[in-house]
C-alpha cells in the first residue's frame, strides 16, 4: 500500500525483454534506498513493482504482460522520468489517501492551463473508469495522490500546485500525454459489494446504476 505522495523523480535506466515481458532497471536518485530489500514494493508512476536486484543506485523489477498491457509501461523508454513511493510503514503520515499501485487504466491529458501560480490539467479517462470518478473526490495519477476539481461525462479537471509541479513528473504534462489512473478504491470496493449474492455470476455486470443507489440510501 501508499499513499500517493511522492518521495523521488526516478528515471528508467535499462529495459531487458525476458520472455514475454520485460525486466527494467529504475535508477531511482535522491530516494534513500538503504532500508530496501529484495521483495520490497516501490510504486513507479503509480504501479507497484516488486524489487528483485539492488545495485546500489536503483533496483531492478520484472513488469508483467498484465502490467504492460493495462499501464503506460507500455510506451516505456529508457531515460523516461517516473514518480517514487516506497511502500508505506505503520510510521507512515497518511498525506493523501490510500493507494494500491494496481492501475485501472490510461488516461489522457487534453488540456493545460495557467491558472495563477497553479497548473490547471483536463484528463480524459476510459469510460469505464468515469463512473468511479467524483467531484473532490480522491484519484492517483502516475502515483500522485490528487483531489478531482470538477468532472464533466468522462473528463476531470485537477489543479497541480508549484510544489507539486516542481517534485513530481505532472509539471512536464502537455497536452496527449498519457498517465496512469488508479480510481478510488472505496469506490471499486462498493461496486462490488452491491452486487450481493450476485457477485458470482459472471453475467451480473456492475450492477451499479441510479436505481439500486437510490435503493439504498446512496442517492
Amino acid at each position: 500500500m501508499f499513499t500517493g505522495i511522492i518521495q523521488a523523480v526516478g528515471k528508467i535506466g535499462a529495459m531487458e525483454a525476458r520472455g514475454g515481458d520485460v525486466r527494467l532497471y529504475v535508477k531511482t536518485g535522491i530516494l534513500k534506498m538503504d532500508d530496501v530489500r529484495l521483495g520490497d514494493s516501490i510504486a513507479t508512476n503509480g504501479v507497484c513493482l516488486t524489487v528483485v536486484e539492488l545495485p546500489g543506485d536503483g533496483f531492478w523489477a520484472d513488469v508483467s504482460r498484465e502490467s504492460i498491457d493495462r499501464t503506460c509501461f507500455r510506451f516505456a523508454k529508457v531515460g523516461a522520468t517516473v514518480n517514487l513511493e516506497k511502500s508505506l510503514t505503520p510510521e507512515t503520515r497518511m498525506g493523501g489517501h490510500l493507494v494500491t499501485g494496481h492501475v485501472d487504466g490510461i488516461g489522457e491529458v487534453v488540456s493545460r492551463r495557467d491558472d495563477a501560480r497553479s497548473i490547471k490539467f483536463t484528463i480524459r479517462a476510459p469510460s469505464q473508469l468515469a463512473k468511479y470518478i467524483a467531484e473532490k473526490g480522491s484519484i492517483c495519477i502516475d502515483g500522485t495522490s490528487l483531489t478531482v476539481n470538477g468532472v464533466s461525462g468522462a473528463n476531470f479537471e485537477i489543479n497541480i500546485i508549484p510544489h507539486t509541479a516542481k517534485e513530481t513528473v505532472i509539471g512536464g504534462y502537455q497536452v496527449g500525454t498519457q498517465v496512469n489512473l488508479e480510481v478510488d478504491l472505496i469506490a471499486r470496493y462498493l461496486e462490488r459489494l452491491m452486487l450481493g449474492e450476485k457477485a458470482a455470476d459472471p453475467e451480473a455486470g456492475s450492477g451499479l446504476d441510479l436505481a439500486k443507489l437510490r435503493d439504498n440510501g446512496f442517492a
